[in-house]
């Protein structure tokens, strides 16, 4: 395999041996970036064999027993997992989710616009990076000096995955959020870090200096802070009127916060603002290792006994 980042091969990765998909992975639980046209199947086999799932593949994030989770928004999905296993008959292992790219950063900044508000209506029209479509990615002739105007299923993800992001784990099957959402996405000449124009119906009437305050003072609680690469404010609120920037703001919070700025008046809806998330961390391997990390610390990843070591006292999750 060849290694295409600027940063050479981190030295505890570098001797790792590449291996097939097999059920005997010596290991406490998988992380999934596997290709659609695989995942589904795979991810399902190893949590059938014990092993806890940790996917940023798209296959299963809209099953009604799988948690869609974004750890400062929706934590309480995790609920779900003792259904998921008792329902698919899994014993030990069980699957959990990373929302879209471009969904991670939207519905971060929603959220607290929900809490705060309630939202009724949102337009979205995403600016996406070329990073967001892997490698080799998009044809330099395609992209170079252009905008294409069509990213594939990326629509129908966005208008589906906030819905059960937003929405309530109900004790046996997730209740949509019941937003009217509408989105437009588009593949721009950046290399990395997903910008988004955004118009919001909220339920609540509230000032612009509201909205802002509500923005510029979410925090997460004390669990959720304590995770390793967790934020304490996940969304950076900047005033300045011609920010968020990819070049200048992707990599806010090492890449896991969604900045914001531009808030103002919106003559159709209520609100509108402009919104940046690096789509490569907080919407995908920095959204994975998030979720690992919250499963950790809730007790849901334990160490699996090998053969070997039947005979030793109890392990515990290291």
């Amino acid at each position: 395999m060849r290694w295409h980042l600027d940063a050479p091969i981190p030295e505890v990765a570098r001797n790792l041996v590449v291996k097939g998909l097999e059920l005997s992975l010596d290991c406490d639980f998988v992380f999934s970036a596997l290709d659609s046209s695989v995942a589904g199947s795979a991810e399902e086999d190893f949590a059938r064999a014990g092993y806890p799932v940790v996917s940023n593949s798209r296959n299963h994030r809209m099953d009604a027993d799988v948690p869609l989770l974004i750890p400062e928004v929706n934590a309480a999905h995790l609920d779900a997992i003792p259904w998921q296993q008792k329902n698919r008959g899994y014993h030990t292992g069980f699957i959990v989710t990373n929302p879209n790219c471009s969904t991670a950063g939207l519905v971060l900044v929603l959220k607290p616009l929900v809490d705060a508000f309630g939202l009724e209506k949102i337009f979205v029209v995403t600016l996406q990076a070329i990073s967001g479509a892997g490698y080799p990615g998009v044809a330099a002739m395609d992209i170079q000096g252009n905008v294409v105007p069509f990213i594939s299923g990326e629509e129908d993800k966005m208008e589906s995955e906030p819905q059960k992001l937003l929405g309530k784990w109900d004790g046996s099957r997730f209740v949509d959020a019941g937003i009217g959402l509408s989105a437009h996405c588009n593949r721009v000449p950046v290399v990395d870090g997903h910008l988004e124009c955004v118009s919001v119906g909220l339920k609540k009437i509230a000032s612009l200096d509201e909205v802002r305050e509500a923005l510029r003072n979410f925090e997460v609680d004390a669990e959720l802070a304590s995770l390793p690469s967790a934020l304490r404010n996940p969304v950076v609120f900047l005033n300045e009127e011609n920010r968020p920037q990819p070049r200048r703001d992707v990599h806010a919070g090492n890449g896991m916060a969604a900045v914001v700025g531009r808030v103002r008046e919106c003559p159709l809806l209520d609100v509108k603002l402009t919104l940046l998330a690096h789509n490569l961390v907080r919407g995908a391997a920095g959204a994975a290792l998030l979720n690992a990390e919250l499963l950790a610390a809730r007790g849901f990843l334990k160490h699996r006994v090998t053969p070997s070591e039947s005979h030793l006292a109890e392990p515990v999750w290291r």
